[in-house]
């Protein structure tokens, strides 16, 4: 709460945030409460006049709140709170190097839009790097080229969709990859 009060008075339109954890319980008793809390942060800053959308991330670990179907839930039953896809997080959750190809992110792309509207597309906020996991999910932040992730299919798939939005490099070497990413973005077009 703290950061969407003053990040809205430094201009700041969007607050990501990690969603917390399932403290070894089923995503089906915790994601309830977290989306009654979440209504209740929006309550009150809505009340105070802060018109931020508040955007919980996709986490990297299985073990914590914030699968794509967690983060598109929250979004569907909390007006004002919309996703931060963090695609290396996306990448590591399954920990086998799956969700890493065109197809899987353009599938991934279509069930988000298939929840939250077409025009959805249209307003993503990316959280991106390379990123290194195991059989639990996320290790830590890598350097794209140090990494598995598929940067191009993933930008060949939200080109395809005519996603638009902000990407955010999360990058060790965030200078580089930034303009890296921006590289690989404008090949492919």
């Amino acid at each position: 709460m703290d950061a969407a009060y003053y990040g809205h008075l430094a201009g700041a339109t969007d607050i990501v945030f990690h969603p917390g954890s399932y403290f070894d319980k089923s995503p089906e008793l915790v994601l309830p409460l977290a989306i009654r809390r979440l209504q209740d942060c929006v309550n009150e800053l809505r009340s105070n006049g802060n018109p931020v959308i508040l955007r919980p991330e996709t986490m990297g670990k299985p073990a914590l709140l914030g699968s794509i179907s967690d983060v598109i839930e929250m979004s569907r039953a909390v007006s004002g709170v919309l996703p931060c896809l963090d695609f290396a997080h996306l990448h590591a959750r399954v920990g086998d190097g799956s969700m890493n190809t065109f197809d899987e992110w353009v599938g991934l792309l279509n069930g988000y839009a298939n929840y939250l509207g077409k025009d959805s597309l249209s307003s993503l906020h990316i959280h991106l790097s390379g990123i290194a996991y195991s059989s639990k999910g996320e290790q830590k932040h890598l350097a794209i080229s140090e990494s598995d992730l598929n940067l191009i299919a993933l930008l060949q798939a939200l080109h395809h969709l005519n996603c638009a939005g902000r990407i955010l490099c999360e990058s060790p070497i965030l200078e580089t990859d930034a303009l890296y990413i921006k590289k690989v973005w404008f090949e492919i077009q």
